[in-house]
């Protein structure tokens, strides 16, 4: 093997490279020192991902209960998420099913928990056509799919 001043600046440069990877990702852990334990899904459940709100109080992973509810009101889709041990997804959490597992809905509307804040007689939904979010009259019928959340901790 011949060695020549070339060779030996190029291997010096690949390693002044991964010291500055190495360094920037050492700056970004001391920045944002969250680790996060994932959780095993039960049979037939899918994880959808982690939400951590910016001040870190909201720290959850979400995770898809197998099963659909189709066509049905609003308060009769809270329940039937209640009855498989879930939750109807609240706004931002279909978004991040919208964005994470679309594949998994059908191309129609899902409801989510979240109430209209000025009409309690309505109720948002997630379109999985378009990626809206719209509020709704709770008796039109629409499908639903149930969540439940681990805590960080």
């Amino acid at each position: 093997m011949n060695i020549t001043i070339e060779a030996i600046k190029e291997q010096h440069n690949k390693v002044a490279e991964m010291i500055a990877a190495f360094e920037a990702n050492a700056k970004l852990s001391a920045a944002f020192p969250i680790t996060v334990n994932f959780p095993r899904p039960n049979a037939g459940e899918q994880y959808v991902g982690s939400i951590i709100s910016a001040d870190g109080k909201k720290r959850e992973h979400i995770i898809l209960l197998p099963g659909e509810l189709t066509g049905d009101n609003w308060d009769d889709s809270m329940t039937w998420a209640a009855s498989i041990g879930g939750e109807l997804p609240d706004r931002v959490e279909s978004a991040l099913l919208f964005a994470t597992l679309k594949d998994q809905f059908h191309a129609e509307g899902y409801w989510t928990r979240e109430q209209d804040a000025h009409d309690d007689g309505y109720a948002w939904m997630q379109s999985f056509i378009s990626g809206n979010q719209n509020d709704i009259r709770k008796s039109v019928k629409y499908r639903a799919r149930a969540v439940r959340r681990e805590f960080i901790i």
